[in-house]
């Protein structure tokens, strides 16, 4: 099925009347058993180049043929450690990813850019006919709809770069607590790591500095309000302001979150009220959350709660209750009897693979459908952005995740979408 820009258009200015209908068949896949995938890279950062090109390169059906990122010096890196791998020169760079999709010898992309260019850096793939693994989140909740209905109604794939599907223990809560095994789930604890200024390359200072040579700080920006360049706003400390992401409830809550979603069941779904407190920083130029408390709570009962202090994720029920500290953590739980527990031959047994990467591989081979679908990544987004919004309203607020709004509520409503600077709106690149 081939959708043109100019009707994706049309399309999405219908997306809050009607709902798009899934294609009922999937092409098969071209590849032959010998053929290797071709990728390009776009975003070369730190995420970019030390986990999920590492992670390409590591994979033997599958061959890296380009880099891209707004930073020259980022791109160029990323040429020379995939050159060294192959043995050549060959590995093509560019600094706009328009350039990148119109390659025809492409297959799929890998998208590890700031939050804000997700959406339209995956919409312009996906209508180039390449299939698209991209990093989390979306930037709003309609472009996260907007991108999840466009996918719905494509024969392309999207994977979620997430890595938690994949995590052992992640895994066995979600199958645990799914098949009955601590009885009826009543309540979630989500940590995640809030003092974001003691991480990386923290720098608040807000002076204005010389854009570095090699960077295209405009097209960075993108559609994001123009501010002056301060090294402090790039690279990895985007995460911190509102403008390009949703910190770290955004952006470790991606992880969390999600995993707390997939346990109760609620990956397509959402709460249906939210309610907390947070702090910002009072100075410089990150705005985003770094302190806060919420309570979400979900149409079946059960409510989750998450809070900035560390790391963890926590499930009750009537019958007993599972625990993992710290990313990656032990998981634990109220007896021995439930973790030695073997979910049967005819229980639910959750969708994982060995990790985001070999599962996106594999599918685009197949066909199949990906382990982290775009609507999963969209709903749990969707609640990071409506927890930021309840702190930021300081008052809570219903959530009817059908319609995607707060009812009734204008205030909370306009805040769900954010303004677009041309000539990078979604609906400028698309046309």
């Amino acid at each position: 099925m081939t959708i043109s820009r100019r009707k994706f258009i049309r399309t999405g200015s219908l997306l809050a009347g009607g709902s798009i209908v899934l294609p009922t068949i999937i092409p098969s896949c071209a590849f032959g058993a010998n053929d290797k995938i071709t990728l390009g890279m776009i975003g070369t950062g730190d995420h970019g180049i030390n986990w999920n090109l590492a992670a390409y390169l590591k994979l033997d059906d599958c061959r890296v043929v380009a880099s891209c990122d707004v930073d020259s010096s980022r791109a160029i890196k990323a040429k020379s450690i995939i050159d060294e791998k192959y043995g050549n020169n060959d590995c093509r760079v560019y600094g706009d990813f328009r350039e990148l999709l119109e390659q025809r010898d492409i297959d799929a992309v890998q998208i590890s850019t700031p939050d804000h260019w997700h959406v339209p850096i995956s919409l312009l793939t996906l209508g180039k006919k390449k299939d698209v693994c991209c990093e989390k989140p979306t930037l709003t909740v309609p472009q996260g709809r907007m991108l999840s209905d466009f996918v719905s109604n494509s024969s392309q794939l999207f994977q979620s770069s997430l890595e938690d599907r994949s995590i052992p223990q992640y895994h066995k809560m979600a199958e645990l607590v799914r098949n009955g095994r601590i009885g009826k789930l009543l309540r979630m604890r989500v940590g995640l790591p809030g003092a974001f200024s003691q991480l990386y390359y923290y720098n608040p200072d807000p002076t204005e500095q010389p854009v570095p040579a090699g960077f295209n700080y405009d097209m960075w920006l993108g559609s994001a309000p123009y501010s002056p360049y301060t090294p402090g706003r790039c690279h990895y400390n985007f995460r911190w302001i509102n403008d390009y992401s949703g910190g770290s409830l955004a952006d470790w809550g991606a992880h969390m979150i999600d995993n707390a979603q997939w346990i109760n069941s609620s990956e397509k779904t959402g709460p249906v009220e939210v309610s907390g407190e947070g702090t910002a920083p009072e100075s410089g130029i990150y705005d985003a959350f770094n302190k806060f408390r919420l309570t979400f709570n979900y149409e079946n009962g059960v409510v989750l709660d998450v809070h900035s202090d560390f790391v963890e994720i926590f499930c009750e029920g009537t019958e007993g209750w599972l625990h993992v500290k710290g990313w990656r953590g032990t998981l634990e739980a109220s007896s021995q009897e439930i973790l030695n527990s073997v979910i049967g031959e005819n229980e639910l047994h959750l969708y994982t693979d060995e990790s985001e990467h070999a599962n996106f591989l594999k599918c685009i081979r197949s066909r199949k459908p990906t382990y982290h679908p775009v609507e999963d990544m969209h709903r749990t987004a969707t609640m990071a952005h409506i927890g930021n919004i309840a702190m930021t309203l300081k008052r809570k607020l219903r959530w009817d995740p059908v319609k995607e709004e707060f009812p009734g509520d204008a205030e909370a409503n306009a805040m769900l979408t954010k303004t677009e600077r041309e000539p990078w709106s979604i609906k400028t690149l698309l046309t």
